[in-house]
């Protein structure tokens, strides 16, 4: 049973969870015998349908495929371990000073390929749409639950970044309350458009393509760059080009296009950082705001080529040892 507690000091709120310290780990393994053997029990591979966890969505390549069965090109599972459970009423108390919440909200896992050895930037373009738009057709099934306040869509890939298993896969967290990283991101944004009348975020775009210093990928609706001030070494962002507050609004022709510079994205980071561990987060408005002005959705990726120590858990700053500039030099030396 997990719960949420609020800390009364910085006013963030954290998940307990016991149940997921018995999650299935396969991302030690080493070895051909051991890569069989994850093979054997990955619950994520076709065949294994009817033990990954409750499909609640799937994208066919077998016209008339039943549920839980194989020949699918995405799966969107129940997590069989979740941070938050599927529940009808929120429940919030008091414990003195402290506050408290039942663990009310959603956690499901999109396994992005039935294929155990390839990742996501090893997909083609099409596939990644299809698993694009698995993320958008959930929010948009998520979002009318009127407890729901933020969904978040993510991506841990390799120990370092907390994946438990190899097999390519997302994950999406609904919560009742509104991330502090989020309410920070809204409310400074917010401030910079009435003081200067322009989305920040539309501005870091149109900076970006002009000085071009820090760009990696680029097509007609999406641009890619190693952020100005990346907590981390490589630290990179995905934008559309034009101002969009909701992702989960991206029409299926810019799906398309985010698709491509993923795809690309991605893949200059895996190959020049020897196939880095990284996370890689959505970032839009909670699911009861629309179309606002002042902020823009986006996509950070961050790979995990260093580690947070006591410096930085302490005072809040990050160091990065590697200028962006030199960190997209690098990445766009790629072939």
């Amino acid at each position: 049973m997990s719960e949420l507690r609020k800390d009364p000091v910085s006013r963030r709120w954290v998940i307990f969870s016991p149940d997921r310290a018995h999650r299935p780990v396969d991302v030690k393994s080493k070895g051909e015998e051991k890569i069989q053997e994850e093979v054997v029990n990955c619950p994520f591979c076709e065949g294994k349908e009817k033990i990954a966890g409750t499909e609640i969505l799937a994208y066919d390549k077998i016209l008339g495929r039943k549920p839980n069965t194989p020949g699918w090109w995405v799966r969107v599972l129940e997590n069989k371990y979740p941070a938050l459970e599927n529940k009808e009423n929120l429940e919030k108390r008091a414990e003195g000073i402290y506050d408290w919440m039942n663990d009310l909200g959603r956690h499901e896992i999109i396994v992005e390929t039935p294929n155990h050895f390839i990742q996501l930037p090893d997909l083609t373009e099409e596939e990644i749409e299809k698993v694009l738009l698995s993320f958008k057709e959930r929010y948009y099934n998520i979002k009318n639950n009127p407890h729901i306040e933020y969904i978040l869509i993510f991506k841990n890939y390799g120990k370092e970044a907390g994946a438990s298993l190899q097999h390519s896969h997302s994950q999406l967290i609904a919560t009742p309350v509104v991330p502090n990283r989020v309410k920070e991101e809204i409310k400074n944004s917010h401030e910079y458009y009435t003081f200067r009348d322009r989305c920040i975020f539309c501005d870091i775009v149109t900076q970006e393509l002009s000085s071009r210093k820090r760009i990696i990928e680029e097509n007609s609706d999406f641009v890619s760059f190693v952020f100005y001030a990346g907590r981390f070494p490589y630290e990179t962002w995905i934008l559309p080009k034009e101002h969009a507050s909701n992702f989960e609004d991206t029409s299926i022709e810019k799906i398309r296009s985010l698709a491509e510079i993923l795809k690309k994205t991605l893949t200059k980071i895996q190959k020049a950082l020897n196939d880095t561990p990284y996370n890689l987060v959505f970032h839009t408005l909670p699911v009861k705001m629309k179309d606002k002005e002042y902020f823009h959705w986006h996509i950070e990726i961050m790979p995990k080529t260093t580690r947070v120590a006591g410096f930085e858990w302490g005072s809040g700053f990050y160091i990065n040892p590697i200028l962006p500039e030199d960190a997209a030099k690098i990445l766009n030396s790629v072939e």
